[in-house]
């Protein structure tokens, strides 16, 4: 595959209103076309771009049947759901693949289900010859984080003191009391890890194959259990976690913080912590994507004169020249002075935006009343059709 991930849509060959059902069925189609068992006798380059696609297949199906990752990715595209750095599925292996995902195949073909007549698929579900052991995984944990808009800005490092699932110290998650490993074979899988049942359909014999429910799919039962964990290997305890949030970051964005979740029964994979991001509302910019917008106000004097002002940025203070004739509704552009682009989503950042707004004073002295009166004689203070066209057709681009 080449070093730029393809859109998931696209790797199963949906649309991006497809509904699940549809999503499923394209997957179950590569799946099948793709699995290792069914290349046969085929070069290495071609069993190669077969297990590339096959891992490609399965990362695009693991995100868009889930509602929340799909909606995470459709929003914001690989970094809504970890996947901004590429790798995924592509840097772990089959065998891996089989036994940290084996739901996604259980799902799809009942368990790892074979057919009387051949066509069976030792993999799915059972890893190769049909005996992998469960790996347990850890539940996912979700945190939210209220973020400044500068903090948004440079990107910042929050410490969270979590309640979770951990490791339990006195047996170090084995389970088993002082770490004995004392274990004995399960009489109900034999070591297998799965069960397998028969049940005669339209189709001849299917044979389908489920998790061990004594064992839960490890195939050994400890004998003697931990006191402290009951034998699973994990207590609840406190963890502090650090998460780095990357600059420009978007309210309601997800963080997808891997194995920082609840920690997994007997050292399995530990779960994830989503990290939803809350944007507090600055009192100086208003967001726009990745442009800031400023309210500049400023008196008659400057507008009608010209001179220099200074406007605050994300990095401190900026001196702005003012026009002379500026008009209410000018709009001038601080390049580069926005917020950066997320990573994967652009290069450098986006403009802080300068709205120009004219203060008129709403009481007046006798003297500025009679200094105001005097101009309002004057030909330069009454606007010409020509400044009235212009102006309005500024007003039009507004809601064009």
């Amino acid at each position: 595959m080449a070093d730029q991930k393809r859109d998931y849509y696209e790797v199963l060959g949906v649309s991006k209103n497809a509904t699940e059902q549809e999503i499923k069925a394209a997957y179950k189609k590569m799946a099948i076309k793709y699995h290792p068992d069914r290349q046969g006798n085929k070069s290495e380059a071609e069993k190669k771009e077969a297990e590339t696609k096959f891992k490609e297949a399965a990362e695009a199906y693991d995100v868009l049947h889930d509602p929340q990752k799909r909606q995470r990715y459709d929003q914001f595209g690989f970094a809504g759901v970890g996947g901004a750095a590429g790798g995924g599925y592509q840097n772990m292996s089959m065998d891996d693949i089989f036994s940290q995902f084996g739901d996604i195949f259980s799902d799809l073909f009942g368990g790892g289900a074979s057919f009387g007549g051949g066509f069976g698929f030792g993999g799915f579900g059972g890893g190769r010859g049909g005996t992998r052991r469960q790996q347990h995984r850890g539940g996912d944990l979700r945190l939210k984080v209220r973020l400044t808009l500068r903090e948004c800005a440079t990107g910042v490092t929050k410490k969270f003191k979590v309640r979770k699932k951990v490791t339990c110290s006195h047996c170090h998650g084995s389970g088993a009391e002082n770490g004995s490993g004392d274990t004995q074979t399960c009489q109900t899988c034999h070591g297998s890890g799965y069960v397998l049942r028969q049940q005669r359909s339209v189709f001849g014999m299917m044979q389908t194959q489920s998790v061990c429910p004594d064992c839960g799919g490890e195939g050994t039962i400890i004998k003697n259990k931990c006191h402290q964990c009951g034998g699973t290997g994990v207590v609840s305890g406190d963890e502090v976690v650090e998460v780095k949030i990357p600059a420009g970051v978007q309210d309601g964005m997800v963080l997808n913080v891997s194995g920082k979740g609840d920690a997994a029964i007997h050292g399995g994979v530990p779960g994830d912590i989503q990290v939803y991001i809350e944007v507090e509302q600055d009192k100086d910019f208003v967001r726009q994507d990745n442009d800031i917008i400023y309210n500049l106000l400023i008196d008659v004097p400057t507008a009608a004169l010209g001179g220099t002002v200074e406007v605050p940025t994300l990095d401190g203070k900026v001196k702005l020249k003012i026009e002379p004739g500026t008009q209410p509704g000018k709009v001038l552009r601080l390049r580069g002075k926005g917020l950066p682009f997320l990573q994967g989503y652009g290069y450098g950042n986006g403009d802080e935006i300068v709205n120009i707004s004219v203060y008129i004073p709403e009481t007046l002295s006798r003297e500025e009343k009679q200094a105001l009166e005097k101009m309002q004689q004057s030909d330069n203070f009454r606007p010409n059709q020509g400044t009235k066209s212009k102006i309005f057709n500024k007003f039009k681009q507004m809601f064009e």
